[in-house]
């Protein structure tokens, strides 16, 4: 199944900065502090940056991953995306790739994330030469996930000021003090949760939180809020829209890779802004792309997988409202 052609428009770069090797535990019942016996083990590819890539390419579409790899995990890491429609540009490190562990039953999923390896502002420099150097106007750049030790305000900073002067978009899905970083250098679209969103502005309003990084410098702001879907918030003073929507079913299962999902959908939807689209038309329609992803994906057994009949399912039945914002 394809949403579209995989080499009409511009290109789609994914960065995860930090990369991991995903092992994922299933098993009926995890007994904390006792021995458990595991039905399946599966590795893969993994960072959310990765996760998008993967959702993208299952949609049909050709996309990059980039990002720092280094040491025998991000060897085995480069191994497992390989045959797949994502293609790979890694900036090397000297020390090793991280490795996840999620455990999941029939009732919750839990992770376990390793910090990853420390990196210098210099492999910052590189990689963000390397990533402006390959991107043109049109292009989309997706950052997302966490950055590992050693990044600075500065390099976050410099990454998205790099990639916008290439005249490239870029979408950014990160968390903390580098969100609003984000916002300051002017990222286009900024994809926190609600969670994520409370913890740099301070509110439970998630119009206001979005518009607060807004006034900071970003374009969009789309949040989401688990089986309550996801709102999106553009422009700024009085010409602020909002629109939100949720999904029509309750599903159960992994919820690791919704948000990757939506990401995915939201990167769609600037690159056909990117090529003359108006912001206001795409973003309703993506939107509803968006909740369906995310809602496929709490079906698919790992992260950066989506149920494609479940997805065309939801998408056929979400509802997307706009939301009257009061000044």
């Amino acid at each position: 199944m394809s949403d579209g052609s995989s080499t009409s428009g511009g290109s789609l770069i994914t960065v995860t900065p930090n990369p991991a090797v995903d092992v994922t535990y299933r098993l009926p019942h995890a007994k904390w502090g006792e021995v458990n016996r595991v039905q399946t083990v599966l590795r893969r590819a993994g960072g959310k940056g990765v996760n998008v890539a993967r959702v993208l390419g299952q949609l049909g579409f050709a996309v990059e991953a980039s990002g720092f790899l280094g040491g025998s995990n991000g060897a085995a890491l480069s191994r497992l995306l390989e045959g797949s429609l994502v293609s790979q540009h890694w900036v090397p490190i000297a020390l090793e790739t991280r490795c996840t562990t999620v455990v999941t039953d029939d009732v919750s999923t839990t992770l376990l994330n390793e910090p990853g390896p420390e990196v210098s502002s210099a492999d910052w420099r590189r990689l963000t030469a390397d990533v402006a150097a390959r991107s043109r106007p049109g292009d989309v750049v997706i950052l997302s996930g966490s950055c590992p030790p050693g990044t600075s305000a500065a390099d976050v900073r410099e990454f998205v000021q790099s990639v916008r002067a290439s005249g490239a978009v870029i979408v950014v899905d990160t968390s903390g003090p580098l969100l609003t970083t984000a916002a300051d250098a002017g990222a286009d679209l900024l994809k926190p949760n609600h969670h994520e969103l409370r913890e740099v502005t301070g509110t439970d309003d998630v119009i206001r939180g979005a518009e607060a990084l807004i006034a900071r410098g970003a374009r969009v702001v789309a949040v989401s809020r688990g089986a309550q879907g996801i709102v999106v918030v553009a422009g700024r003073g009085p010409q602020v829209r909002a629109w939100q929507a949720a999904p029509v079913e309750v599903v159960q299962g992994n919820p690791t890779g919704a948000g990757d999902a939506a990401v995915a959908a939201f990167a769609l939807a600037l690159r056909r802004v990117a090529q003359g689209a108006s912001l206001e038309v795409v973003l309703p329609v993506e939107l509803g792309r968006a909740v369906a992803l995310s809602a496929a994906a709490v079906l698919a057994p790992v992260a950066g997988v989506v149920d494609l009949p479940a997805y065309e399912r939801f998408l056929k039945d979400v509802k997307v409202e706009e939301v009257n914002v009061v000044s």
